[in-house]
């Protein structure tokens, strides 16, 4: 079967994601204000959001658009679509689904989450992963969500208390299973920390029996601008554990390195690379704006470079054939059958 050279979660369905109001694809038209995106059949169109956009010019200084979270309370298919298939497009394989901040009202997180899970469905037939800091929202959401077209991903366990029976449901439901670092009492504070941490969930996983290649570790990348550490820790626990267990998948929120600085897009360029070479075969971004393809063919190379790639197979098969304009990224992030 097709192998991927890079698995890749698209970031971008999340209702936490805003929009600047100086962003081009912000629209004001006719007394009212959209925002762009190009619809089913190409053309563009408009997201109304004049309901939402302030008028008061103390509130516009501050304002950013909540545009995920408004087209999700819509129900603006269309949008939704867009969201999904612009990241496919880019080269995501698996995409994620966040609805946290639709409301503070749990229930109201829980019915957004068993609607949207199978709208997702009808739309892609990539991986859904179903993400939230409230197990019972990944509970509705796996309830909704239909085994028969996918299979589901839960983002995530660790080990604070209540999010590990996420374990035996994940064996259950051949859901794929993200695992975080994050300890009892808080965060990691170290590369340490974090590696003794997933080490004691992959216990926990295999006494559930989960399979090794649907495991997904991540040692939790922080903003690189609070602690200028925090990147040699990450980086360090990737290449610990993908020396103790070759087999697992290893990824990262790889964008929060980049939180709260200028041009984001040059550190989260930089931190990708670095963690491709410490040994991530994942990558969470916005392949939107970090395409998947750049970093699928960085692996590539790189593995042939330092002889990972025994003469050059896998190269071969993924780059000897070059795409016709437009479909480089699921061309390079493949190599040949297996």
């Amino acid at each position: 079967m097709s192998e991927r050279v890079l698995e890749v979660i698209g970031e971008n369905f999340n209702a936490t994601r805003r929009l600047k109001i100086t962003n081009p694809r912000v629209v004001h038209e006719a007394g009212k204000v959209g925002v762009s995106y190009a619809g089913p059949d190409g053309a563009t169109r408009l997201m109304d959001i004049t309901d939402i956009y302030p008028t008061d010019p103390a509130k516009l200084r501050v304002f950013q658009i909540p545009h995920v979270a408004h087209a999700v309370r819509r129900k603006d298919l269309d949008y939704i679509a867009w969201l999904i298939n612009a990241q496919t497009a880019a080269g995501a394989n698996i995409i994620d689904l966040c609805v946290d901040e639709i409301a503070v009202d749990p229930e109201v997180r829980h019915q957004t989450m068993a609607w949207l899970v199978p709208v997702a469905q009808k739309i892609t037939d990539a991986v859904i992963a179903i993400d939230s800091s409230d197990p019972e929202t990944i509970m509705t959401g796996l309830r909704a969500h239909d085994g028969s077209r996918s299979r589901p991903a839960i983002n995530s366990v660790n080990l604070e208390d209540g999010r590990q029976d996420l374990i035996k449901e994940a064996k259950a439901r051949n859901a794929l299973l993200f695992a975080n670092a994050s300890g009892r009492d808080g965060m990691p504070k170290n590369e340490h920390e974090r590696v003794e941490n997933l080490e004691e969930l992959m216990r926990l996983m295999d006494a559930a029996g989960i399979e090794m290649t649907d495991r997904y570790l991540d040692p939790l990348a922080f903003p690189a601008s609070t602690g200028g550490e925090f990147g040699s820790h990450y980086l360090e626990a990737v290449r610990e554990i993908r020396r103790r267990y070759p087999q697992v998948h290893i990824f990262g929120g790889h964008s929060n390195a980049s939180f709260g600085l200028p041009q984001r897009k040059v550190v989260n360029n930089a931190f990708i690379i670095l963690s491709v070479l410490a040994g991530c075969d994942t990558l969470m971004i916005d392949p939107v704006q970090n395409p998947a393809k750049d970093y699928a063919e960085f692996k590539l190379a790189s593995d042939l470079i330092l002889g990972r790639d025994e003469n050059a197979m896998r190269y071969m098969m993924a780059l000897r054939n070059p795409s016709p304009a437009g479909g480089g990224a699921k061309q390079a992030l493949r190599t040949g059958t297996r």
